[in-house]
């Protein structure tokens, strides 16, 4: 009987969800530290001075000589920006339904939120401040509301409404109740938009946040000091507090990813396929 030599085994497939992964964050991890570095020879290279534009370890080392000031502003700013997403998510939430639940509402509403979501906060921020305080966080959580509210509210709007209509023609033929029918089957249609919708309200925010500052605050502010520091030409310092306000914004979206994954296990199961 001939014996043959046994084969040798295949090496094991890398598992899909570490493939998914690195085809996810390898790139955008690549295509940054490139950017970083290009920037540090730049500016090196050429001989930019500081106070035009400092180099990337030059803001490092900004940062490390003052990390628990710069976090604390840093979070006094993300403060604002949380309170005024979570207002104007809510808002987003209750005038959306009300829109499904008479049509009336959304055939006058939903165009003028689609057309105000064109409004630049640059110039909505300073009369938010007349109104309601320019150093009161009042006036910032207001700029986020209103940045966060229209946004949200098309896009749930539109969630709301993607429910099948023979689904709809299902539940009513058994007497759902219309509030029934938003719980079991208008709200679970539109987690994909909800989702969506709060990843953009997750960079929208603090981003008003910290451009509302520009036009007034308190001191322990990101805006206030950006601002200040920019104008006695301590770029640095400037850019470092850009930073940290740029970690916050992805915390907070990071935050929404992973909600987004617990909410909706299948959505990411689809992903990884």
């Amino acid at each position: 009987m001939i014996e043959h030599p046994p084969a040798l085994a295949a090496p094991a497939p890398s598992s899909p969800r570490v493939r998914a992964l690195l085809g996810t964050w390898l790139p955008p991890i690549i295509t940054f530290v490139l950017v970083l570095v290009a920037w540090e020879s730049a500016v090196r290279g050429f001989g930019i001075p500081l106070y035009l534009l400092p180099a990337p370890s030059q803001v490092a080392a900004t940062f490390l000589e003052q990390p628990a000031l710069l976090l604390r502003i840093g979070l006094a700013t993300f403060s604002n920006a949380l309170v005024g997403c979570a207002i104007g998510c809510a808002l987003g939430v209750l005038v959306a339904v009300a829109c499904v639940r008479w049509g009336v509402i959304a055939e006058g509403l939903v165009p003028l939120s689609v057309g105000a979501s064109a409004i630049p906060i640059v110039a909505l921020s300073p009369l938010l401040g007349i109104w309601l305080g320019s150093i009161s966080p009042a006036s910032k959580i207001a700029v986020v509301v209103v940045m966060t509210f229209f946004p949200f509210l098309v896009n749930m709007y539109k969630g709301l409404s993607s429910a099948r209509t023979d689904s709809l023609a299902l539940l009513r033929s058994y007497a759902a109740s219309e509030r029934e029918i938003f719980l079991k089957l208008r709200f679970p249609a539109a987690l994909p938009f909800l989702f969506n919708a709060l990843r953009v309200c997750a960079t929208l925010s603090m981003i008003g946040a910290v451009v509302s500052e520009f036009f007034g605050g308190p001191q322990n502010a990101l805006g206030v000091y950006i601002k200040t520091q920019a104008g006695i030409l301590q770029t640095s310092k400037a850019w470092a507090a850009i930073v940290v306000a740029c970690v916050y914004g992805l915390l907070f979206y990071g935050a929404v990813m992973l909600a987004e994954r617990f909410a909706m296990p299948w959505r990411r199961d689809l992903r990884d396929d």
